[in-house]
């Protein structure tokens, strides 16, 4: 079982047909008022515990959520089933999903043609997510994804107290955590996920350098996009399934799309598959190559859950991807 923490959301995606660096001026940086029309408009169900909870399912992992959602959580949608529904339907188990009276966390994201994105976030229920605990919670691993930076906090000291394992993804947060509470929870990670940009942040502003992280976590893995991944290990021991290896460094080629029409919550599904695999106890190339797999799907649909796969459909385009048959079995 995977205990995903983190925010659930409603997004609402636009699409920009140009490039927003052509309407940015350098030298008036300082002072930027841009408008863009968007070609598109879709709400999608979303937020970073939904978007890796529901591909975890799909892979058929057990998976549950630990999360604050407001009471629109559980209304109809366009869809017709509410959100709520629809994670239940998928295998998700909803049972530690607490419910505000305020409203669901509601993002704006707008990409262009680069696939470039601003994004607004307006956190809603999840201000009170430092309320929830993970408590007695049986898991073999917690998930802590951007959050309000309290709840994360808060989730990585219940980890580090219990003993639990746990993959670290600040992600957007890093901004808001500082220093010292950044330091805290690397250390003893399990696994310490973010994109290249937020890794050199999180170097920033720990002070920490490339060694340093790999001493005090186990997996270090770094997302670059359509350039694919980088997983990196210290040899030691990261799960009790696990033996001591020499320590690694594996380049991941990115997953081929059969379509590029988002490429929102393809990072949320790269989790989902690496996690998918890693609980089985396979090798970090195949999990990294899992997580490129999942990513495509999400790639090719506008949202972070509107896309479906069956494992035999996954196995089949894994072998498509890396021209070898994936060994994963429920």
């Amino acid at each position: 079982m995977i205990t995903v923490t983190g925010s659930l959301a409603f997004d609402h995606i636009m699409d920009y047909p140009g490039r927003f660096s052509d309407h940015i001026m350098p030298d008036k940086i300082h002072q930027i008022n841009l408008s863009f029309l968007v070609t598109t408009l879709k709400k999608q169900k979303g937020g970073t515990a939904g978007n890796i909870a529901y591909n975890l399912a799909l892979l058929k992992n057990p998976v549950s959520i630990l999360g604050i959602a407001g009471s629109d959580f559980s209304a109809p949608t366009e869809s017709g089933c509410s959100y709520k529904e629809f994670l239940q339907q998928a295998g998700v188990d909803t049972s530690l999903i607490k419910t505000s009276q305020s409203i669901t966390s509601t993002c704006y994201i707008m990409t262009d043609i680069a696939d470039n994105q601003i994004t607004a976030f307006y956190p809603g229920a999840m201000n009170e997510a430092e309320t929830l605990s993970l408590g007695s919670t049986k898991t073999d691993l917690v998930v802590i994804s951007p959050n309000n930076p309290k709840a994360m906090v808060k989730f990585v000291k219940e980890c580090q107290s219990s003993g639990t394992g746990y993959m670290l993804d600040p992600g957007m947060q890093l901004p808001a955590l500082d220093p010292e509470n950044l330091k805290m929870m690397v250390a003893n990670a399990t696994i310490l996920i973010g994109n290249d940009y937020e890794i050199s942040l999180l170097k920033e502003k720990t002070g920490l350098d490339e060694t340093q992280l790999l001493n005090q976590v186990k997996v270090l893995i770094t997302t670059l996009g359509e350039n694919g991944s980088i997983i990196q290990t210290n040899g030691l021991p990261d799960s009790p399934s696990r033996s001591q290896s020499p320590p690694g460094r594996w380049s991941i080629k990115a997953g081929k799309p059969n379509q590029v029409v988002d490429p929102t919550g393809a990072g949320d599904a790269y989790r989902a598959g690496f996690l998918a695999g890693y609980l089985k106890g396979l090798g970090l190339q195949i999990c990294g190559q899992m997580g490129a797999v999942a990513a495509c799907y999400t790639v090719e649909k506008y949202g972070t859950t509107s896309h479906a796969f069956s494992l035999e459909e996954f196995k089949r385009r894994y072998k498509e991807n890396f021209g070898e048959d994936l060994i994963y079995d429920i």
